[in-house]
């Protein structure tokens, strides 16, 4: 197994010198040197063929031992040093002070094909930023990240990436729900594969700090490796940096939208410094369409983190991130005039990406008010967000409004008991739709539309209740539905007749279910 290892963050940021694993405040440091804990019996059950061609491996090198060893945290590759982030973070709106990376170790960088690639094992063992943790992680968290980060790199999402899943033979101590009954669960790894990992809350724990050394030293290496094209390093490189780092936040997040995503954990310890959805934890897709949804059972009554919220907590978190850069830009206007970029151009890419998922092309002066209604009406009954929308591009313009109505009504959930008085919300929205579509011209057939809102509104996402099948049964020994899922995921946008069965709504055994609607931190 050969890589071509080119380190350059533990190269070339300031180390903790404390060598020992224990709990600490760690001090003008960027990381601090781990080991991974060596598991019992370690075993790789799923691996991404894509992510080991990205980094340089063959499928040879991931049948090999060796392989098993250094991805599992059971061996150590040669002439590399494991570490561990520090960081800080705001969670759920207050200040938590030091954070870091209390189950992540990050194993080495790799240049492949002219691309840099950063290797971090989560769940291989505890680390100077646990805390009252112990590092590990279970296989049902596992195999949620491992799928959906894949997931969400083909549905065109910035993502971090998963290269290999791992049992590593041991029970881990969880308490699923926090009421006072854990219970052992099957511990696993997962390697996680990004060009970097560094997050918001990398620069406020040095501006907290005041250690405006470490900060600059932490932000110019940035710009190096990964904003090469921001030259200079003085106030106005530092406020570019910072505008593109908002650019990237709103992109990342207008995809949230578009697909009905919803993170449930959007602390800036969970923000990637490059927009990309980082951290798949209590994590869900929309099943009815609903912004007040979020997955997350600690946030089950704020409901900060909601789906309808997200764009405005992305500001907010770029907010704290402009607070720590103030200290290398010294210039509040600079700063406001980025976030004051983000509020206005929010609304446009949000229409935009409204008007690609309804298939229309022209910008006409009714498509806010067109998209505004369609979210209003969304919530009047439960209606599948994915469904609907790809069914919406059923619709063509012979169609009257009952013709269109029967092609949309598998995506209501209780359909039998929706009132008249709904239906004719739906009728007169679709009227108006109808029109709209006509006023777009020849060139915009149904055939085309379809094409392209096939492009944007996925067939498949990866329901809740879909990934706790797979665990359920990875957890007595079978991993083929991991496969399955994972196959289909590769393609969500094709019609994939072989797998029908998953284009459906939520069961309703899986409305209440543990792991099917709301999910805890607990992983």
């Amino acid at each position: 197994m050969k890589l071509s290892i080119q380190d350059t963050f533990n190269k070339e940021l300031p180390a903790d010198p404390e060598l020992s694993n224990t709990r600490r405040q760690v001090h003008n440091a960027c990381y601090s040197f781990v080991t991974p804990r060596v598991p019992s019996a370690p075993k790789i059950i799923h691996y991404s063929k894509e992510m080991l061609k990205a980094i340089g491996l063959t499928e040879t090198d991931a049948a090999s031992k060796e392989f098993t060893q250094v991805f599992s945290g059971a061996e150590v590759l040669e002439h590399t040093e494991p570490f561990a982030m520090c960081y800080a973070g705001h969670q759920f709106g207050g200040w938590s002070g030091q954070l870091g990376d209390g189950r992540a170790i990050n194993l080495f960088e790799v240049i492949h094909e002219n691309k840099r690639w950063a290797l971090q094992l989560k769940g291989a063992g505890a680390t100077p930023y646990s805390r009252r943790g112990d590092g590990f992680a279970v296989l049902r968290s596992s195999i949620r990240e491992h799928l959906c980060s894949e997931a969400m790199y083909h549905l065109g999402v910035p993502t971090t990436r998963s290269l290999s899943l791992a049992l590593t033979g041991d029970k881990v101590l969880r308490d699923v729900l926090y009421d006072g009954n854990p219970a052992y669960e099957n511990g696993a790894v997962v390697c996680r594969v990004a060009p970097s990992f560094i997050r918001f809350g990398n620069f406020q724990v040095f501006a907290a700090r005041q250690d405006y050394k470490t900060l600059k030293e932490l932000t110019d290496y940035t710009l190096t490796h990964f904003f090469p094209h921001i030259k200079e390093r003085n106030k106005e490189a530092y406020l570019q940096f910072y505008k593109e780092v908002t650019q990237r936040t709103l992109e990342m997040v207008i995809h949230w939208q578009r697909l009905g995503f919803v993170h449930g954990v959007m602390n800036t310890d969970n923000m990637s410094i490059l927009g990309l959805t980082i951290d798949y934890g209590p994590y869900g897709w929309l099943e009815g369409y609903e912004h007040g949804w979020t997955p997350n059972t600690t946030d089950a009554q704020g409901k900060r983190y909601r789906f309808g919220n997200q764009p405005k907590i992305a500001l907010w978190n770029l907010l704290q991130l402009g607070n720590a850069l103030y200290p290398l830009i010294e210039e509040v206007s600079g700063l406001e005039a980025v976030l004051k970029f983000y509020q206005e151009e929010y609304p446009k890419k949000r229409l935009e990406m409204f008007r690609q998922k309804l298939g229309l092309q022209q910008e006409l002066e009714g498509d806010k008010q067109l998209s505004n209604e369609l979210e209003r009406i969304l919530h009047l009954a439960e209606t599948d967000m994915t469904i609907f929308f790809r069914n919406l591009g059923n619709i063509t313009l012979a169609d009257d409004v009952n013709a269109a109505f029967d092609k949309i009504k598998f995506a209501f959930y209780n359909f039998d008991n929706i009132s008249d008085a709904v239906k004719l919300e739906w009728n007169n929205w679709l009227q108006v739709y109808l029109d709209r579509l006509r006023k777009e011209g020849s060139e915009n057939s149904d055939l085309h539309r379809k094409e392209r809102m096939n492009k944007v509104n996925p067939k498949y996402v990866l329901r809740n209740y879909m990934a706790q099948l797979a665990i359920d049964e990875a957890d007595a020994g079978d991993y083929s539905l991991i496969n399955e899922l994972y196959t289909l995921l590769k393609k969500p946008y094709d019609e994939q007749a072989e797998y029908e069965k998953w284009f459906a709504k939520r069961p309703e055994w899986a409305r209440h279910k543990v792991g099917c609607s709301m999910l805890s931190c607990s992983s």
